[in-house]
């Protein structure tokens, strides 16, 4: 078997989140992506914690692990023209240039599109940014959660009796990425039948409003809001206690049949909750007297037993329990890669299977360590050119 995206060459200038996280995808299904990144400004990536090891070493980020296996690592200072000047020989030999800077720095350091265009005239180009690269915003810089707070993701989120929520990590430096992901899949298939790159301006506001359509639709009729983990249809709706120390088990109720078969398991008896109208005017106590009911049971025995019964219902799985998932370790999801920070540990794969292809999970790169194989055997640098630039800084 092959890897999908063999052949393909990512020159992957982006940092942090928003940018790696879509390269990576490539790099898993078999895309050669070479990170280029600089001692002189560390990837924010790398200081963001856990740390394998107990330290802060920007080797050993599981942050940064996470986001970038399977890719090359160069150390390229875009701040020296000589380092700028390496930097298009990569231009050159990739299909495809991603960067998530702030607006005008690949234009200040001499690598615009214009700039990537006369080297390579059809070359793809993706810039990732809080709110793209155009309007009243063009110019704004930010980081994943900024894109929260504008799409109204914060404003939608947590409890009606709370203000906005910030979630516990920034999705627009997830959702982004997907997009720039099929965006640059469609760019490669352009320009397979029109010999013609092109330049994907991919903002992270914009696909957390495409993704919350419908709770903006909900809104505008009345029924939105901030639902916590209620449902304007459902009831109940939500994660309720289960037996143990911090054990849940999450459940909905559709129609009122289903609720009949619930009340008959749980032996709650109050005609209140008979129909949805009721169940939604007497919410508080009904949830109260189910999570009365469910504490008093292990989560995955009671799921099963719910599930069963025809009525929606799963554990509320922790970090662990997510490893352990007999599902997730049938279908491969946790692929073993040995670092020599990291030691030999646990990565998740791409969540893609395919019937004539395989994917990847290679060890993200040391910071710098494969300046000698890209600089002198795949650029074709004299080895002591290349010393000297790395001992000027230039390639540092």
């Amino acid at each position: 078997m092959t890897l999908p995206l063999a052949g393909v060459k990512v020159a992957d200038f982006s940092w942090v989140g928003a940018g790696p996280r879509a390269t990576k995808d490539l790099a898993d299904l078999g895309a050669t992506v070479i990170k280029i990144e600089s001692r002189k400004r560390l990837d924010l990536g790398r200081l963001s914690g856990p740390f394998a090891g107990g330290g802060r070493d920007p080797d050993a980020s599981t942050f940064f692990a996470i986001t970038n296996t399977s890719k090359m690592g160069v150390t390229i200072n875009l701040g020296d023209p000589r380092g700028v000047a390496v930097a298009k020989k990569l231009v050159a030999w990739a299909d495809i240039v991603v960067e998530n800077f702030s607006h005008g720095y690949m234009d200040r350091v001499g690598l615009s599109f214009a700039e990537l265009q006369r080297i390579k005239p059809d070359i793809i180009q993706v810039s990732v940014s809080v709110a793209g690269r155009a309007g009243p915003l063009g110019t704004m810089r930010g980081y994943g959660n900024s894109a929260g707070a504008l799409s109204g993701m914060a404003a939608l989120s947590g409890w009606e009796d709370r203000g906005p929520h910030m979630p516990p990590f920034a999705y627009g430096d997830v959702v982004a990425p997907m997009f720039a992901t099929v965006a640059m899949l469609a760019a490669l298939e352009h320009r397979a039948r029109t010999g013609e790159g092109q330049h994907i301006d991919i903002s992270q506001v914009e696909p957390l409003v495409h993704v919350m359509a419908d709770q903006f639709a909900a809104l505008q009729q009345g029924r939105g809001g901030k639902p916590a983990n209620r449902s304007a249809t459902m009831a109940p709706h939500g994660a309720f206690p289960a037996r143990g120390s911090d054990q849940w088990i999450a459940t909905a109720v559709r129609d009122d049949a289903e609720w009949a078969r619930l009340a008959e398991m749980s032996g709650i008896d109050d005609p209140r909750f008979a129909t949805l109208a009721g169940r939604k005017e007497h919410e508080e106590a009904l949830e109260k007297a189910l999570g009365r009911w469910t504490v008093l049971h292990d989560a995955h025995i009671l799921a099963d037993r719910l599930a069963a019964a025809g009525i929606p219902a799963e554990a509320v799985a922790d970090g662990r329990d997510v490893y352990t998932d007999p599902e997730l370790v049938e279908r491969g999801h946790f692929r073993t890669i040995t670092h020599d920070k990291l030691g030999t540990c646990d990565m998740p794969a791409p969540p893609l299977r395919f019937s004539g292809s395989e994917v990847r999970v290679g060890p993200p790169p040391n910071l710098g360590q494969h300046n000698r194989a890209i600089f002198v055997d795949l650029l074709g640098l004299p080895e002591a050119e290349v010393e000297e630039l790395i001992a000027a800084g230039a390639l540092a």
